[in-house]
């Protein structure tokens, strides 16, 4: 059985780390002869640098399935965006005040000095002024960042684009006004090749229309030989909907956007409550089960 499992909201708790309850059922789903692996929006270094923290090895879908990576550092697959054609969109964005946004190459996430501190001044806000779920968001972003291995600060974006040697393969842009947002995910529609996706309603991820978690999770199913129905995958965000789709088994945390719970098979418990622990001990409990679909 092929077992993929996304960060954020998922393998991460709240302080965002792998708790010891988490890492002790992934060492036993792979003692039994399992393979489990990371799906997540994340660069492959801050993945890596989770997995190393935990002592495990694990192979690892990064940037939302751009890159995919083996245990062994090997990059099996590979798909960047075209800088040219989005360069236009990134200006736009680089001239919205009211939008924030990020930018991922393989290894580290840029983000603009002056987008950074509006981030902060955003997440200090009343609670009449920002909704509640939103301000929680907010924070999330912010020390998400600061649990990030690979975050740098930079006065202007244009000089992390203009460089050749720098690919791009992901950006996330941010904001508490969706008609912005809107118009973001618009202009990004409008250039060939790219699929947006989102992991709230206040934000849009773009990458390479072939670059998701589903796709790339199918594609290191095949690579180890084993069919979909096969594959268990464990979310709890709009951006793990490409992998629930293509999976034979799909868990949904307790925390889940209300789509994913939807389609589950399972819910587990939430992230703070070692809610991958739970959801593994399930689907060990269910491949003893002669009528279980996962084998």
């Amino acid at each position: 059985m092929l077992i993929a499992l996304d960060m954020d909201g998922t393998l991460l708790n709240e302080e965002g780390n792998i708790s010891p309850e988490n890492r002790e059922a992934i060492v036993q789903a792979q003692k039994l002869g399992h393979i489990v692996m990371i799906a997540t929006g994340r660069s492959y270094m801050d993945a890596e640098r989770q997995l190393r923290l935990a002592d495990l090895e694990c192979p690892v879908v990064s940037l939302n399935g751009a890159v995919v990576t083996l245990p062994d550092r090997t990059i099996a697959a590979s798909k960047p965006l075209n800088k040219e054609d989005i360069i236009p969109a990134l200006r736009w964005m680089n001239e919205i005040p009211d939008l924030y946004y990020e930018v991922y190459t393989e290894d580290n996430v840029y983000v603009e000095l002056n987008k950074r501190v509006r981030l902060e001044k955003l997440s200090s806000l009343s609670d009449e002024e920002v909704p509640e779920e939103v301000s929680w968001l907010l924070k999330a972003m912010i020390d998400q960042q600061f649990q990030q291995a690979a975050v740098t600060y930079v006065e202007s974006m244009e000089e992390i684009w203009s460089k050749e040697e720098n690919v791009i393969y992901k950006t996330l842009a941010f904001s508490l006004n969706r008609e912005l947002l809107k118009e973001a995910s618009t202009r990004f529609a409008a250039i060939p090749g790219l699929i947006i996706t989102a992991s709230h309603v206040n934000n849009i991820e773009v990458n390479h229309q072939d670059a998701n978690k589903g796709a790339a999770v199918g594609m290191l199913a095949a690579h180890f030989g084993i069919p979909p129905e096969q594959v268990a995958v464990m979310g709890d965000s709009y951006n793990d909907l490409p992998m629930f789709e293509m999976a034979g088994y799909k868990i949904a945390m307790e925390n889940a956007a209300p789509i994913l719970k939807e389609t589950a098979d399972f819910i587990t418990l939430s992230n703070a409550e070692h809610g991958v622990a739970a959801g593994l001990r399930h689907l060990l409990e269910k491949q003893q089960d002669p009528e279980g679909k996962v084998q």
